[in-house]
């Protein structure tokens, strides 16, 4: 995980359908109250990118083929499925964007180049149409895979300061008296 990075440039190779739902049974071990299961994956490759790039540019009010969603051979688009329940919309959603970093983390781990993409499209009405999304479902993101290309010199990123991140809960004040 200390070396995971996300690349936005990649290879035209991708994981074929097999090895995807791999990845994807072990991404949904995420935790999940209820079990609810609350997401789902599409898995957009070949033609059906152009079809996601005609919905991006039709979000924008544009015509035509996005090149956004040309840029990896396998587009994985993330869609929290919300369900009637105790366990409210918030929690759904973070189980559906725990599935998504587990999944990225897997396809990283196993040599694919990865990057989460999200932004104002997810919640248009034109990309939910193109990806066939139910009332009770919102887009999250797409993850874009590919093979990692080779480099001449080693990536490197910052390290985190878990001392930036990690704190105690404050204590009880005292009462005066």
């Amino acid at each position: 995980m200390r070396d995971r990075r996300s690349l936005s440039k990649v290879t035209e190779d991708a994981p074929d359908a097999n090895e995807l739902r791999e990845f994807v049974a072990a991404a949904g071990r995420v935790a999940d109250h209820s079990s609810l299961a609350p997401w789902r994956i599409i898995e957009i490759r070949g033609t059906a990118r152009e079809r996601l790039g005609r919905a991006l540019n039709k979000a924008d009010g544009r015509k035509g083929v996005s090149s956004k969603a040309l840029r990896a051979p396998l587009v994985l688009a993330v869609v929290v499925s919300y369900r009637k329940s105790k366990v409210p919309r918030w929690e759904q959603e973070a189980v559906a964007s725990g599935v998504a970093h587990m999944l990225s983390l897997a396809l990283d781990d196993a040599g694919w180049g990865v990057f989460w993409r999200t932004g104002h499209r997810t919640r248009s009405k034109a990309v939910a149409k193109a990806h066939g999304l139910t009332k009770n479902e919102e887009l999250l993101g797409w993850l874009y895979v590919g093979g990692k290309p080779n480099r001449s010199r080693a990536l490197r990123r910052k390290r985190i300061d878990p001392d930036r991140f990690i704190s105690s809960m404050p204590g009880r004040k005292k009462s005066k008296g």
